[in-house]
């Protein structure tokens, strides 16, 4: 190497064997040594980059990660020795089952994918679903290293698992009562097999847009759910009028059991009075017998002809008349 190099500097060694002079004598040093500077600086300042807000830096070296970096402004050796892979985290994303999105809102228009919207039911019916998944990175790490396309394993691992759901219901569970249920167990069992497999995705929502029957018995389908709409009215009404009519009646058989203790209690006082006037009565009946009852035969005529003129006349008689008039105010008697 050292004669190479010599021959090159030789002007006389490379006349002899008949080559080309280069003299790299007569360079300028300063000029070379500018270009090596600045190609290298081109070079290192190629390790220069930066994590947006919502992202995640994955560094690796020689393709094996080494280290995350945050958002900012970073630096990493130039290729070939260090790359950086950046990972939105926080980016919510969505996979489709059963339908595509031609064009968003507000003027949204969708697809039907029929080979994925129709599933078997338990009771061996076939129903129609479609749903949306909606995820996001909750370790990038994983993500990045472990999938090659993460919407893809979301997409099947979520119609997997929607298929395993429908499959234990009924046709009429899954079309009524059951539908949010569905898509609650969807959620939990899709989670827990991505995490088996290890990753790095969270699933935030699974949401059921379209539950229903195939197009082909749509109509008896139809007539069914009105007739069900129609006996669910007929209950509502029933206990509407079963809440007013109760009370109603519940109301009126306490007025009617007030009324009857307060004739209770009237009679029960009247009676206590008469059994107090007769004990009363009775003392002075005691004390004078003729008198008392004389008394109390007037007080009688008197209640049973009050519209007659009344004249007593004593039964003992002796030439003068003596008589009682009833009529006669109290003074004149």
């Amino acid at each position: 190497m050292s004669k190479f190099i010599d021959r090159l500097l030789d002007p006389d060694a490379q006349r002899e064997e008949g080559r080309p002079q280069v003299n790299l004598r007569g360079l300028p040093s300063a000029v070379g040594w500018i270009a090596i500077i600045v190609i290298v600086g081109i070079y290192l300042a190629t390790g220069i980059y930066t994590i947006g807000p919502s992202e995640e830096g994955l560094v690796k070296r020689f393709g094996e990660y080494v280290r995350t970096v945050n958002p900012g402004l970073h630096y990493h050796l130039p290729a070939p020795f260090e790359s950086v892979v950046t990972i939105n985290i926080l980016e919510v994303r969505k996979v489709e089952i059963g339908f595509r999105t031609v064009s968003p809102a507000p003027n949204a228009r969708y697809q039907t994918v029929e080979t994925e919207a129709l599933m078997l039911t338990g009771d061996g019916n076939i129903t129609h679903v479609e749903i949306a998944v909606q995820y996001r990175v909750k370790d990038a790490t994983l993500l990045a290293f472990n999938l090659i396309n993460p919407a893809e394993i979301v997409k099947q691992a979520a119609e997997a698992t929607l298929r395993e759901q429908v499959a234990t219901r009924t046709l009429d569970e899954t079309l009524t009562e059951l539908r949010d249920t569905i898509g609650i167990d969807t959620m939990v069992a899709l989670q827990g097999l991505l995490d088996s497999y290890q990753t790095g995705i969270a699933i935030d929502n699974v949401q059921l847009q379209t539950v229903k029957p195939p197009r082909e018995v749509v109509a008896a389908f139809d007539d069914v759910n009105s007739a069900l709409q129609d006996k669910e009215k007929l209950i509502n009404e029933a206990s509407r009028y079963a809440l007013d009519l109760v009370p109603r009646a519940r109301g009126q058989a306490q007025q009617i059991a007030n009324q009857a203790e307060a004739y209770k209690q009237t009679r029960t006082l009247g009676a206590e009075g008469d059994v107090a006037r007769f004990i009363e009565v009775l003392g002075k009946y005691e004390l004078g017998e003729d008198v008392t009852r004389i008394r109390l035969y007037i007080e009688t005529m008197e209640q049973i002809l009050p519209s007659m003129d009344k004249v007593i006349v004593s039964e003992q008689a002796d030439g003068l008349l003596k008589l009682l008039n009833l009529d006669a105010s109290g003074g004149d008697r």
